[in-house]
């Protein structure tokens, strides 16, 4: 199942951007990822049965770091998720709103023979002819 993941993240620079997006980018089912939102504090991760806890706990560790922070920098420098939702591509649907093409198998005629008639010049006894 294709599925859409809004993650908040708190950066401040380009260069943590690029980190956060280099992170989820390399998670196992990842198709797509882009910086949304006013502010660009919103990851939006498209993919395939993507483990969103999994991938919120990467991206914390990489904004933090291996720096030890007070309680309130931590909060300040985290990922939480908003929105996880099924994904229907535009294309796709479009796609399966048009007729499919059809391919015509193989025919084989069947050629209809016509009926053979008897004509009996002499009278007979038998009732149904």
């Amino acid at each position: 199942m294709k599925q859409k993941i809004v993650i908040q993240v708190s950066v401040s620079s380009d260069k943590s951007r690029r980190k956060v997006m280099t992170t989820a980018a390399k998670t196992t089912g990842v198709v797509s990822v882009g910086i949304t939102g006013d502010s660009r504090d919103m990851l939006e991760v498209v993919g395939n049965d993507v483990d969103t806890v999994s991938l919120v706990g990467r991206l914390r560790k990489k904004l933090l770091g291996r720096l030890l922070l007070g309680r309130l920098r931590r909060k300040l420098l985290g990922a939480r998720i908003v929105k996880v939702e099924e994904f229907k591509d535009k294309k796709k649907k479009e796609e399966d709103e048009k007729l499919p093409y059809w391919y015509p198998g193989y025919y084989y005629p069947h050629h209809q023979y016509p009926s053979h008639m008897v004509v009996a010049d002499q009278p007979s006894s038998c009732a149904i002819m």
